[in-house]
């Protein structure tokens, strides 16, 4: 008898409806001067929430480094202006339906960015915005209340966020992992997302989005990183501006374009500044001009790696 129940328990365990995991060690990212994006827009709104001014661009200025700073000495943080762990969760208010505030158009930005979702950005947590928020519990694995609190901020602000391709972007599949491997942090889409509009200026074509990261992070196929949300393959330039069409090339084909390629990594670069780590692509002149760095099978593809003020995993760490 007590082996039949141990085997009817199981059974109906297994009949249990499960929910996607977001991430066991969910955490806040660290944003500073130089990031962009929805976390950060997220934190100048909450900032706006806790009476200090901030502007609403998504970009991590010096304005917005005085705000946190401001922040920070008034809750007697270490008043340094990145906004790490302990900041966030300071920011972030217990919110529920009803509310309405900056610190609900932080969660409708993340929302919207996070689950790809439309909501206005008004300040209002409605009915919808209620909605949304209590899908994102049952697919993070958590309390499915539909109020925000502290467990339910730090797994939306961690949740990858995913390219805007109308950002002079093209979806490449080098690997066959499709579009479930276009997932990145925030930060890190954003920047890219900058850098091919201040590339779509030189009039040289879109630039190929490859393999980024599974929505959750975890091993991906084909790669020996991509597993954090902070590394992004990229294709060279070529001199019939075709890398969205007519195929990949490597930095020896003679259709390929190292003054373009050049002008895409500064453009990287001058994106994200401080918080790009390395740029992997065996091109030797562009490494000889400190802009690449060699690595094996990076003859075809730009490996962009971002980077954190602070991060546990150290090789992500600027």
């Amino acid at each position: 008898m007590r082996r039949l129940l141990v085997v009817l328990l199981a059974l109906a365990l297994a009949l249990v409806p499960t929910t996607a995991s977001a991430y066991a060690n969910a955490f806040f990212p660290t944003q500073s001067s130089g990031n962009r994006g929805a976390d950060v827009l997220a934190i100048q709104y909450l900032l706006q929430h806790n009476g200090h001014s901030a502007p609403a661009d998504g970009v991590f200025g010096a304005s917005t480094v005085d705000a946190a700073k401001a922040f920070q000495t008034a809750k007697g943080l270490g008043a340094d202006g990145i906004v790490g762990p302990q900041t966030w969760a300071a920011l972030a208010p217990t919110i529920r339906s009803g509310d309405n505030n900056a610190a609900v158009k932080a969660l409708q930005v993340e929302l919207n960015a996070k689950r790809r979702l439309s909501l206005p950005v008004d300040g209002v947590f409605s009915t919808a915005v209620r909605d949304a928020v209590a899908a994102f519990q049952t697919h993070a694995g958590i309390g499915s209340d539909g109020i925000v609190g502290p467990i339910t901020w730090r797994n939306l602000a961690w949740h990858y966020d995913y390219p805007d391709f109308t950002a002079n972007l093209c979806d490449q599949d080098p690997d066959g992992n499709g579009t479930a491997a276009n997932w990145a942090t925030s930060a890190a889409v954003a920047q890219l997302e900058q850098a091919a509009r201040s590339f779509a200026s030189t009039g040289q074509g879109k630039v190929p989005y490859g393999d980024a990261g599974y929505e959750h992070g975890g091993d991906i196929p084909g790669h020996g990183s991509h597993e954090v949300g902070l590394d992004i393959d990229i294709w060279p330039i070529r001199t019939d501006n075709g890398q969205c069409t007519a195929g990949r090339i490597t930095w020896q084909s003679t259709t390929y374009d190292r003054a373009a390629t050049r002008q895409l990594v500064q453009a990287i670069r001058a994106a994200a500044p401080g918080h790009v780590r390395i740029i992997f692509f065996n091109d030797p002149t562009l490494i000889n001009e400190g802009l690449t760095t060699e690595w094996p099978a990076h003859d075809n593809h730009l490996h962009v790696r971002f980077c954190e003020k602070v991060h546990p995993n150290s090789l992500y760490t600027c």
